[in-house]
């Protein structure tokens, strides 16, 4: 024990024995539950109750949500059914050998498959039995006072002492004024103030694993009522809301086509900006598309813009702008020179600079030069900036329309739409279809400017490049629980930082009249975990408490050895 004139603090290199006092000091400074690796009993009981204490364990809660991680990677890595049912027949093509595996294991439905099912909801129960224990704990916690103090403060891993001239009720009265400033919590004893502060910690701790389960709930709420959908639509054409509308729609399991917003728009127009000249020509500026916004089946029209990334917000649904691109406008006439087909066609694009493809289809009304219904086909090939003949191929050289060129292909035979199977619009399926052919037998093509007109060997009719449309793409989407996951990811990183920084300690002040009539000052700390902040903050508040009651003059503190008997424990 130091008896100098000045304060100082000490540390034990090596922990003292075990002493009763001191662990009652220390004891409850964590919320976490006692391990109970005693009997649990005989029979079902005993096993249900062993079952739970595992199951509640954080360290079953941690392999489980370890599990849950590694159980998204198939639903990353194999096409989904809810997702693209399209992408999963292409896959089951592609992959025969695995395709009876996969549907054992349910790859194709991840999110709805029984083993990640049994994985979210262990993972769920798990953390609710571990919070709501840890949680009345806490409450105790809170309602209880620090301990009194160990009769060895010696002992403890920071301590400092000095003598003063005050009397024991003055630096006790000062101790609890210090300690208050400090924020901690005080508690006067007999002879010692006993403080505490850091409660924060452990509700750091609670709160991390309440917003885990916050999270889970959102990801679960957004998975089954969630809804998405996309739809192109021409410049001054029109979306409503409604599940035919769409081109592709994918939803949560518990998703009622009933709970679709009423809205509709009208596509007005579509601006679109790129970088003229310089290293970067060609990059895009800006995106913006003009529409007349009705909300609910008898809402007044209203001029709205939605941009990339600023969504148009409906009833908890938002309208997202995507992309966009050319959709030329097409005829064709038949022999007799009438019209059968007139239509924007849209192309999809290929690379930053806009260069598509697609399909133009015609599926009724044509009749050959001997009368025979037949179906007719162009593969198309669509670039708003051509570099010219003899420049290279249909490819753009500009994402604007500075020189439009259209490249087709003719057709003629059955497109296989009457089929029922579903077929891609921007490809032509000639698996029943025979190629036009030009005077050297080679497949009749054709390069056209807008107000060009292709006209097809043998006098079955012509095809005209009649201008150009714009169109952009929209996605409709619904998730009801991404405002609850925010909330709880905030919640979850203001919880672990709470737990990662802020340290549970206790102080304690001990003031009593040492056998020469001066009175010994005594101060330790114990954190949860050591830590070298507690002798500093330990150093800080003797510091401020030595201010108050100074250290008495070097003649007046005379050394002095006291002896504890051997056998006596704190």
């Amino acid at each position: 024990m130091s008896t100098t004139d000045e304060t100082s603090t000490e540390t034990s290199p090596e922990p003292a024995p075990a002493d009763p006092a001191e662990t009652a000091a220390g004891s409850q400074l964590s919320t976490a539950p006692v391990e109970d690796s005693g009997p649990v009993g005989i029979g079902v009981i005993g096993w249900a109750r062993w079952f739970w204490r595992q199951l509640t364990s954080m360290r079953v809660a941690l392999i489980l949500l370890f599990l849950l991680s590694l159980g998204a990677i198939p639903g990353s890595l194999v096409p989904q059914t809810n997702v693209d049912a399209m992408k999963v027949a292409e896959w089951k093509r592609d992959n025969p050998s695995w395709v009876t595996v996969a549907d054992k294991l349910q790859l194709f439905d991840v999110y709805s498959s029984v083993w990640f099912s049994a994985i979210y909801l262990l993972l769920f129960i798990s953390l609710i039995g571990c919070i709501v224990p840890r949680s009345w704990q806490f409450v105790g916690q809170l309602r209880g006072r620090p301990p009194a103090a160990p009769r060895r403060l010696d002992r403890l891993p920071a301590h400092t002492t000095w003598r003063t001239g005050k009397t024991p009720d003055e630096v006790l009265s000062y101790a609890r004024t210090v300690l208050r400033g400090s924020r901690f919590r005080t508690e006067a004893g007999e002879g010692h103030v006993a403080a505490e502060k850091g409660y924060l910690r452990e509700a750091g701790n609670l709160i991390f694993h309440v917003a885990l389960i916050v999270m889970l709930v959102a990801f679960a709420w957004g998975q089954y009522f969630k809804s998405e959908g996309g739809k192109l639509v021409l410049r001054g054409t029109g979306f409503s809301n409604t599940l035919t509308q769409y081109d592709d729609f994918k939803s949560g399991t518990l998703f009622d086509a009933d709970d679709l917003p009423s809205f509709s728009f009208t596509l007005d127009r579509f601006d679109a900006t790129y970088e003229m000249t310089g290293p970067q020509r060609g990059t895009p500026r800006d995106f913006k598309a003009y529409v007349t916004f009705s909300d609910g089946a008898h809402g007044a029209p209203q001029k709205r813009e939605i941009q990339v990334n600023k969504p148009l917000e409906v009833d908890g649904s938002k309208v997202y702008l995507l992309g966009h691109g050319y959709a030329p406008i097409i005829s064709v006439t038949d022999p007799t020179g009438k019209v059968i087909f007139k239509d924007a066609v849209p192309m999809l694009p290929q690379d930053a600079n806009l260069t598509s493809t697609g399909a133009v289809k015609v599926t009724d009304g044509y009749k050959d030069k001997d009368g025979k219904k037949e179906q007719l086909g162009f593969n198309a090939v669509f670039v708003p900036s051509f570099a010219g003949e003899g420049m290279g191929t249909m490819f753009s050289q500009f994402p604007a329309l500075l020189n439009p060129q259209l490249m087709l292909n003719a057709w003629h035979g059955s497109l296989g739409v009457d089929s029922g199977l579903p077929q891609n619009v921007y490809r032509l399926t000639t698996t029943k279809m025979e190629p036009f052919k030009d005077e050297s037998g080679q497949q009749f093509k054709q390069k056209l400017a807008p107000g060009d007109t292709m006209t097809l060997p043998n006098g079955a009719g012509t095809v005209k490049f009649e201008g150009i449309e714009r169109w952009a793409t929209f996605s409709v989407t619904h998730q009801p629980g991404s405002g609850l996951a925010l909330a709880g990811a905030i919640a979850a990183i203001a919880g672990l930082a709470g737990s990662l920084f802020i340290q549970r300690r206790r102080i304690w002040v001990r003031a009593v009249t040492g056998k020469d009539g001066v009175t010994v000052v005594e101060m330790a700390g114990l954190g949860r975990s050591e830590s070298t902040k507690l002798p500093q903050e330990l150093a800080e508040l003797a510091a401020q408490l030595h201010q108050q009651a100074p250290s008495v003059p070097a003649a007046l503190a005379e050394p002095r050895v006291e002896e504890t008997p051997e056998g006596e424990r704190g």
